[in-house]
């Protein structure tokens, strides 16, 4: 699943999305090698706990983060929110959470774009395009597989964004410029 839906009315979207099966998976096999290495070992209990700590420390690199996106119309705000278990653990509690607050005017599209992914393949990211030109992903990480979640997801916030309104209208202004300046060289052909 790419992002579930906590929350939503026709003001508040709030999105969220918990580190994967695959991430917790990793995360146990490598703490269960530091825990084998440790038990079956002969050394002495000081390389013991640094054969424990250093899977712990590798697992914890491998785990992916909580992320949440909330988006207010009330404010006008989108929030994106990145909270990392490995970054709070290196700055000591000083850390591990990142914050990207953007105005909602700002967001110009919602697109889904293809990511290479280590080792895995292909994942799916979605990806905010704003007026100023500048993208950011909706997540840090891709997900894997099917195209079709990351889609819905995508559809999900165009459609309470009202963006797709949006295209409608620029399309129709466009389409009834052409006109008029197909009936403007008529006129002159006359």
């Amino acid at each position: 699943m790419y992002m579930q839906v906590e929350r939503r009315t026709g003001t508040l979207l709030h999105l969220k999305r918990n580190p994967s099966i695959r991430s917790w998976s990793l995360l146990v096999g490598i703490s269960s090698v530091g825990l084998a290495a440790a038990y079956y070992s002969t050394d002495s209990l000081a390389w013991k706990m640094f054969y424990i700590a250093g899977c712990a420390f590798v697992a914890l690199q491998n785990l992916e983060d909580w992320e949440e996106a909330i988006f207010d119309k009330k404010n006008g705000k989108a929030t994106l929110t990145t909270y990392s278990v490995y970054k709070k653990l290196l700055t000591l509690c000083q850390g591990g959470q990142d914050r990207v607050v953007v105005q909602l005017k700002e967001i110009r599209a919602v697109n889904v774009e293809e990511e290479k992914v280590r080792y895995f393949g292909k994942g799916f990211v979605i990806v905010l395009r704003f007026v100023t030109g500048i993208s950011h992903p909706l997540t840090q990480s891709a997900v894997l597989g099917s195209r079709s979640d990351v889609e819905a997801v995508a559809k999900l916030l165009t459609t309470f964004l009202e963006l797709d309104m949006i295209e409608s209208m620029a399309q129709e202004l466009q389409e009834s410029s052409d006109s008029e300046s197909e009936g403007a060289l008529d006129k002159e052909d006359d």
